[in-house]
């Protein structure tokens, strides 16, 4: 992974996070949950290391500003969706 640098976080709230895990999907996860509660960039593409365990990815968040979760009632699926 490249060095952070200060135009990637230039004020509160901005955050880079570098996932290492196990495997992509476990990696793709982590970055699903995290989508659910901020507004991220996404996944970076995985990286895998030969003879590092595991694989990596990054994804730069805004702590700031929570996702909003969608109204049941106005879901196309349906109420309770």
């Amino acid at each position: 992974m490249d060095d952070i640098d200060v135009t990637q976080i230039p004020e509160p709230g901005l955050v880079v996070l570098d996932v290492t895990a196990h495997d992509e999907a476990t990696a793709h996860a982590v970055i699903a949950v995290l989508e659910q509660t901020w507004a991220t960039s996404g996944i970076t593409p995985v990286q895998r290391v030969p003879g590092v365990p595991g694989v990596r990815a990054r994804v730069h968040a805004d702590i700031r500003r929570p996702v909003t979760p969608p109204d049941p009632l106005n879901s196309p699926y349906g109420a309770g969706a």
